[in-house]
């Protein structure tokens, strides 16, 4: 079992200690509960917080635009590159602990943060709190299993839905807040520093009140794959973020072509760890499931519509119409509403009855949306209203709503069941690089299309950012339409659970074909070395802890990602 829980048939006990398991009647598994949510919601808002203060950031620090795109991608960059490896260090040394040291990590980050005096210094924040998230994030769903019975985690992942909406929703509005206050005189700082009171209170009450749990046989570490798939990274988004601003140089393009090599280079080696030792970063054999493999695709496409869109949203809001942080976080609360309200009718009622249908229409809704968008943005110009912005953003909000919360739960449909905490690590890691990608992208389908003459010019630098926004939202449509067509290589129909073996499936365990091999059944009981709040239990310590407040409920999230 991941923790030491009493029998239910076992006679009182006294109330435990601190370092104890908690028993089902024990109020304190409340309290560790309370503590995670809190954690989860805190990187939530950080994330939803920080793109609404972009522009003030920018003037206040004098950051380039390619300083700007770091400190939103650095952060998706280096959680992506975090988030299994942080689920397996949380197997081997101990969930409590590395929930422990990642929100002491995060907060500390964040305190360097709102500290920062130079964009550089920000920026370097920025990665260690992508880093520290990767910490503290995976380890939250792995805590409630180990912490709940089974039959109080329904529960309890309906509450974890609730603060990932809350969280979705407030986080624009408290950023805009914060910097319209500006608060002692520091203007954008306390979107960050807000984090030190909550961290803080965090780890002195995680400390007493989590209980500690490892997995047994958890896979080893694979830091060498973390290498490659970061310098391969680092390798495609630097110089998409610097090109623009240095002219396109030719070592950019060599850059960018070198990043594929290094890829390949990991192809190989995580085949090596394989037959090594079994437990490679990537687990490569995954993609042999043709519907998985397709939903990496769509996850990596979504993630750049995502990090476009966002970014330049901001821009145009508050640079070109010269917007408010207030008036920007209030005008997207439409769309973050919409994506809640889609999000849960997809799930209940249309995905069990249509099944992939639903998320191609929800990006045929969501492309719509965007050319509406587009239509008001012309008709309007400059002189456009948040009124007029709420009907694209609804029609917008609502194609999302239908696509990002069913999405992983289809990607993984497919999946053998002891193969999911993988294959959930890995849904996850993509939508992050996707992300990161798509903020590089800026550079090249909006930045670049600003004319900076006109920008320069008294009156005119609106219609030319407005110009540039609809340039933009015709490149995430196209990216959308890519979207829509990837789709039709996912599961008609979601089988009986995530994770149950299709007939097309490549694993067996000595079952038959749909039937859940021994190692699977173990896990469905909690026998297996890591939680998911599919009741999915997986060796690698990605599997569904960092999928669980960030795929299972993703919803308003994704919808306003980093």
């Amino acid at each position: 079992m991941t923790s030491a829980q009493p029998s239910p048939e076992a006679p009182p006990s006294p109330a435990p200690g601190p370092g104890s398991a908690p028993a089902p009647g024990d109020r304190r598994r409340w309290f560790a509960l309370a503590i995670v949510m809190t954690a989860a919601f805190m990187d939530l808002v950080d994330v939803t917080i920080v793109n609404v203060a972009i522009p003030s950031i920018r003037q206040d620090t004098g950051a380039s635009f390619s300083a700007i795109q770091w400190i939103t991608a650095g952060y998706a960059l280096a959680f992506a590159a975090g988030l299994i490896t942080g689920g397996r260090l949380g197997d081997i040394y101990g969930r409590k602990r590395l929930f422990l040291t990642g929100i002491a990590g995060f907060t500390a980050a964040s305190a360097l943060c709102g500290l920062a005096t130079t964009p550089e210094l920000l920026i370097a924040a920025r990665v260690l709190q992508g880093a520290t998230a990767a910490l503290m994030v995976p380890q939250v769903l792995s805590i409630v299993h180990a912490t709940f019975p089974p039959h109080e985690r329904g529960k309890v992942f309906g509450l974890f839905g609730a603060i990932v909406g809350l969280g979705a929703v407030s986080g624009p509005i408290l950023g805009a807040l914060l910097t319209e206050w500006d608060l002692f005189g520091l203007g954008w700082r306390p979107i960050f520093l807000i984090n030190l009171p909550v961290g803080i209170a965090g780890l002195l009450l995680g400390a007493r009140y989590i209980t500690e749990s490892k997995a047994p046989g958890a896979l080893r570490l694979d830091l060498p794959g973390v290498g490659l798939v970061t310098a391969a990274l680092l390798m495609l988004v630097y110089p998409l973020t610097r090109g623009h601003e240095l002219g396109w140089p030719v070592w950019g393009y060599g850059s960018m072509a070198g990043s594929v090599a290094v890829f390949g280079v990991l192809i190989a080696y995580e085949r090596y760890k394989t037959r090594k030792d079994g437990s490679p970063l990537i687990e490569l054999g995954l993609f042999r499931v043709k519907s998985f493999a397709a939903g990496i695709a769509v996850q990596l496409a979504f993630g750049v519509v995502c990090g476009i869109f966002f970014l330049v949203w901001t821009l145009y809001m508050q640079i070109g119409l010269g917007w408010s942080a207030l008036r920007a976080g209030l005008t997207g609360v439409p769309f973050s509403v919409a994506v809640s309200v889609a999000a849960g009718v997809s799930v209940q009622k249309l995905v069990p009855r249509f099944g992939r249908n639903v998320l191609r229409g929800g990006a045929l809704i969501m492309a719509s949306g965007l050319l509406l968008y587009i239509a008001v943005a012309e008709r309007y110009g400059t002189q456009v209203t948040s009124w007029q912005m709420i009907p694209p953003l609804v029609v917008m909000g609502t194609g999302m709503g239908l696509i990002v919360a069913p999405l992983t739960d289809m990607v993984l449909s497919r999946v053998p069941r002891e193969h999911a905490g993988s294959a959930s690590g890995l849904v996850n890691t993509v939508q992050q690089m996707g992300n990161a990608l798509g903020l590089a992208l800026v550079s090249v389908v909006f930045l670049s299309a600003v004319d900076e003459r006109r920008a320069a010019v008294p009156g005119e630098r609106g219609a030319a950012y407005t110009e540039a926004f609809q340039h933009a939202l015709w490149w995430v449509t196209g990216v959308l339409a890519l979207v829509f067509l990837l789709m039709a290589a996912l599961p008609a129909r979601r089988p009986g659970g995530t994770g149950e073996a299709g007939a097309d499936a490549p694993w067996n365990d000595g079952g038959t074909a749909g039937e859940p091999s021994p190692r699977a059944t173990a896990a469905e009981h909690g026998d297996g070395p890591h939680g998911t709040p599919s009741t999915v239990d997986s060796p690698d310590g990605a599997g569904g802890t960092d999928d669980g407040p960030r795929a299972a409920t993703a919803a308003p999230e994704a919808a306003l990602s980093r």
